[in-house]
């Protein structure tokens, strides 16, 4: 699997599984309508942030992931990322290559931690995965999340150093 730099080119190989992963409801807080152009604008982050691709030797398009600090200012040293994988290329570990290139970039880029601000405590393979590479729970916003079938559920914010 190769993970390189999105281009604008590869937004239409990204939309199809990014728009049923936010329409499905059950992993991400964005808007259940959001339309193409608003998933560009929010997926597609522009420097000093850095959007890419995971891709298989075909160069089909296996997941995504975009990462940026996670505020301006004095909260600039904390990096932040998101991850989606084509549900039809789930299991085969692109979601632990993404954050595993995330950190590094992070790293690379003078980062001294790592934060995830809402990880849906549903969501128990992002969680286990997040884990498995560092991650911890500081806390968790009760009911911090609507999801379409299981109600109000929490909103893990989970932290690793760098």
């Amino acid at each position: 699997m190769l993970i390189r730099n999105a281009t604008a080119d590869d937004w239409p190989a990204i939309w199809p599984f990014f728009h049923q992963i936010v329409t499905v409801g059950d992993t991400f807080p964005y808007p259940l309508d959001l339309d193409e152009e608003q998933g560009r604008a929010i997926w597609l982050v522009s420097d000093p942030g850095r959007t890419v691709v995971a891709a298989d030797d075909t160069g089909t398009v296996l997941g995504t992931a975009n990462m940026y600090a996670n505020r301006s200012g004095n909260g600039a040293h904390i990096a932040s990322a998101s991850y989606m994988v084509d549900p039809n290329h789930q299991g085969q570990g692109v979601g632990q290559a993404l954050c595993t290139d995330s950190l590094r970039w992070a790293r690379a880029a003078g980062f001294r931690a790592m934060v995830f601000n809402a990880v849906v405590e549903t969501n128990i393979h992002a969680v286990r995965l997040y884990e498995s590479l560092g991650f911890t729970v500081l806390g968790t916003v009760p009911e911090g999340f609507r999801h379409p079938e299981k109600g109000y559920v929490g909103l893990h914010m989970m932290h690793r150093p760098l």
